[in-house]
């Protein structure tokens, strides 16, 4: 039999992928016995809450993922006062987590969207009346819309309140009804941390010193917490157009193992709170041996972000959109829901390299470059969920831009998404 020599770098390339391809064999072990009957739907008691295709939330065993809530009343009705919104919105959250059996204090994140951040010191107020002992982890955008009202906020809850605990870096000092950090048996949920002067709060001319501000701040909880920035499963940047992609990414990359980043959605927003230009949140894992990054065949390893990456039985997934892959890639569909399919694909790669399904997400978080294309959306969306429907947050992160190609075809991204899934156990 004749033989052949292999090509020294493909020789690596072959070794890489079998390192790659037992690695994830040990991991998928590991988790064996894992059965998706355990994910169930928990419904909001005000029905006018969930127009959309979605769970109300959704109970995934150790966690529970709540949908953005508006400040919809039982009736339908919204209050046009701020304050009365924002508490409705709590309340709505609050009679989730009791339809759950659970309370506000197994909240250990919320994500609230403003679309006037003008709010903010409102919006402490308000938050400040009912998380008033070890509040959770938070971060605030401002947006161009939210879907009811002017205010929308979606929270994660932990079900067991053991080694629940927050965590506060060294010199860390704020009065604002939060915590930094939330530790729970598993993980830890770290709150916006913004590209602000920690002592002054002044924001820095430099958009690269303002980044780097900003990542100190999520090292500084991080590593407050016992854990290092190679345990964050998930990063999400969110900056105003003041911040160059190109400079933040740089600054970003720096600070994790290229080809193993955390997931990530890098969102452009309206605004944030204090004027600052960039902040960035997030998840880590507290064991390392339950982090393994996904990354489908057909995508080159990033020094910026992974696919997706497993924290033991849960798969937090970056943000993707109907950017087709390959040499000749880029956004070609003209429609939102023609770029939802190309997204759907995406993920579903995503997925498949984890050996999961659409069955098995529990959560998404949904971008729109316009909130009127909502219908469109969701009637090409709901086609790939069956029942229960994941939890969803909705927004249109910043005002509609432009809907025509370039010279080359190619379209602007008029919806991005991201998810996470879950792979459950079975419990004995």
């Amino acid at each position: 039999m004749p033989t052949f020599a292999l090509p020294l770098g493909r020789k690596f390339w072959i070794a890489a992928m079998l390192v790659k391809s037992l690695s994830l064999a040990i991991f998928l072990v590991a988790n064996a016995g894992a059965i998706n009957a355990q994910i169930r739907a928990v419904e909001s008691p005000s029905p006018n809450q969930n127009k959309l295709p979605r769970s109300s939330a959704i109970d995934a065993g150790d966690y529970i993922y709540i949908s953005g809530q508006s400040g919809q009343r039982s009736d339908g009705s919204i209050p046009a006062d701020f304050d009365a919104q924002a508490s409705q919105s709590l309340e709505n959250i609050k009679s989730i987590m009791s339809t759950a059996g659970l309370n506000l204090q197994n909240v250990v994140y919320t994500q609230v969207y403003l679309e006037d951040v003008n709010n903010y010191d409102r919006l402490n107020t308000v938050f400040a009346k009912y998380f008033t002992v070890t509040p959770p982890a938070r971060a605030v955008l401002g947006v161009a819309k939210v879907p009811q009202g002017s205010i929308e906020i979606t929270a994660v809850a932990v079900r067991s309140l053991d080694e629940r605990k927050v965590v506060i870096p060294p010199n860390y000092k704020s009065t604002e009804p939060f915590s930094p950090g939330i530790l729970t048996r598993d993980r830890l949920f770290v709150s916006a941390m913004q590209g602000r002067d920690p002592v002054s709060g002044a924001v820095p001319d430099d958009p690269a010193a303002q980044t780097d501000l900003a990542l100190d701040g999520v090292k500084a909880v991080v590593e407050a917490a016992g854990l290092k920035l190679a345990n964050m499963v998930l990063v999400n940047p969110y900056l105003t157009e003041k911040i160059p992609a190109k400079i933040m990414n740089e600054r970003y990359a720096q600070r994790f193992e290229f080809g193993n980043t955390p997931a990530r959605a890098t969102i452009e927003v309206s605004a944030l709170p204090h004027h600052a230009q960039i902040e960035y949140t997030g998840v880590a894992v507290r064991d390392l041996g339950l982090r393994h990054s996904i990354r489908p065949r057909n995508m080159a390893p990033s020094p910026t972000a992974s696919p997706c990456v497993f924290a033991g039985d849960t798969l937090y997934c970056s943000a993707k959109s109907g950017f087709i892959p390959g040499p000749h890639g880029g956004v070609f569909g003209a429609t939102t829901a023609a770029q939802l399919r190309q997204t759907m694909r995406n993920q579903l790669d995503n997925l498949e390299e984890a050996e999961m399904d659409f069955s098995q997400v529990v959560y998404t978080t949904v971008y729109l470059d316009n909130l009127a294309d909502s219908d469109a959306f969701h009637k090409v969306y709901a086609q790939y969920f069956k029942s229960p429907l994941p939890a969803e947050t909705l927004l249109q992160q910043i005002p509609s831009g432009k809907r025509t190609p370039d010279d080359e075809g190619h379209y602007p991204d008029l919806e991005q998404m991201s998810f996470i899934a879950i792979r459950l156990s079975q419990k004995k």
